[in-house]
């Protein structure tokens, strides 16, 4: 049985021999990819290849791969891609556009979950950090173009992880560096932030928000079993959940609370993405191993990758061109 972890703390481009006897006897669900483990497309082969050597199994392999500030994988051997939310504005066939080559390039190099779509709503007062990572300013809009965005990853391929749920839309600060706090009514949340991921509820797997709703509990959502519990009833969504970045300064506790504490509100996984090899120890140890209905979920995830569908790319990135979404 797999460690209830994602694991992101690989050092660089290639992994080393510690990395991989412990990934070896770790063994967590899946792992998650940053800038500092990309340079060129065969280096990044082989690393996705060695990972999942070092587990024994074709271990998922995540990366944060949206557009605009949010890609790992950047020119001059892929696409920069802009921003989701300039991307929203050339319509739904741009998004289509736009996540499917995006995922065929992940595919690629042996990446074969993303997470996104962003269906977080963004607002007048939402963070800049989130903002332009948002598909629009109305739950319909997020709701239809995250379908679209979706869909189009998965006819790539790729695996797509919903976010931030239940809905970071409302949060005024970075939760990279501090604890967003929402006041808004239940009704409020009920209407407008938990409507996309209702909507959405069918996709395989999901990551929570490292917010705290005010009007449900004082705990951030990832921490927090009345939100877990509102996730899984009210919003409807019954794939694989996993944690936020546990490292991030929204959170209090050690790394090894945090990861306790996401496991025991039910969350499926914890996402640990920057530590070192004696904290992610910490970090295992405390999430333990997954749950059997956490394995299900994970195995229903998995049992939805596909091979990439046979489509003309470069007719579609002139399309995307086209469209005033890529650089001709």
């Amino acid at each position: 049985m797999p460690s209830a972890t994602i694991l992101g703390g690989i050092a660089g481009p290639d992994l080393s021999r510690a990395e991989r006897d412990f990934f070896r006897d770790a063994d967590p669900w899946g792992f998650i990819l940053f800038g500092r483990n990309v340079e060129t497309p065969d280096r990044l082969r082989r690393l996705t290849a060695d990972l999942r050597e070092a587990v024994g199994r074709d271990a998922p392999v995540l990366i944060d791969q949206e557009g605009g500030r949010v890609q790992r994988m950047r020119a001059p051997h892929w696409t920069d891609w802009p921003a989701p939310l300039d991307q929203a504005g050339r319509g739904e066939r741009a998004v289509w556009l736009h996540h499917h080559l995006l995922a065929q390039e992940l595919r690629a190099v042996g990446i074969d979950a993303d997470c996104a779509p962003v269906l977080d709503i963004a607002r007048p007062e939402t963070h800049p950090f989130l903002r332009n990572r948002c598909l629009g300013t109305d739950a319909a809009t997020v709701t239809r173009l995250g379908r679209a965005a979706a869909d189009a990853m998965l006819a790539a391929g790729v695996l797509p992880v919903i976010k931030h749920m239940p809905g970071h839309g409302r949060a005024q600060v970075d939760s990279h560096k501090d604890l967003p706090v929402v006041e808004a009514s239940l009704a409020d949340l009920e209407a407008g932030d938990f409507a996309p991921f209702r909507a959405l509820s069918d996709l395989p797997m999901a990551m929570t928000a490292h917010i705290r709703f005010t009007a449900i509990d004082q705990a951030p959502a990832t921490a927090s079993a009345p939100v877990i519990a509102l996730i899984r009833e009210r919003i409807g969504f019954d794939g694989l959940l996993m944690s936020d970045d546990i490292g991030m300064q929204a959170l209090s506790g050690s790394l090894a609370e945090r990861a306790a504490a996401s496991i025991a509100a039910g969350c499926d996984l914890v996402l640990s993405c920057n530590e070192t090899l004696p904290q992610m120890e910490a970090i295992v140890a405390a999430a333990g191993p997954m749950t059997p209905r956490a394995e299900d979920r994970g195995r229903a995830a998995l049992a939805l990758r596909r091979a990439p569908a046979d489509r003309d790319i470069a007719g579609l990135r002139a399309e995307l061109a086209a469209l005033g979404g890529l650089a001709a």
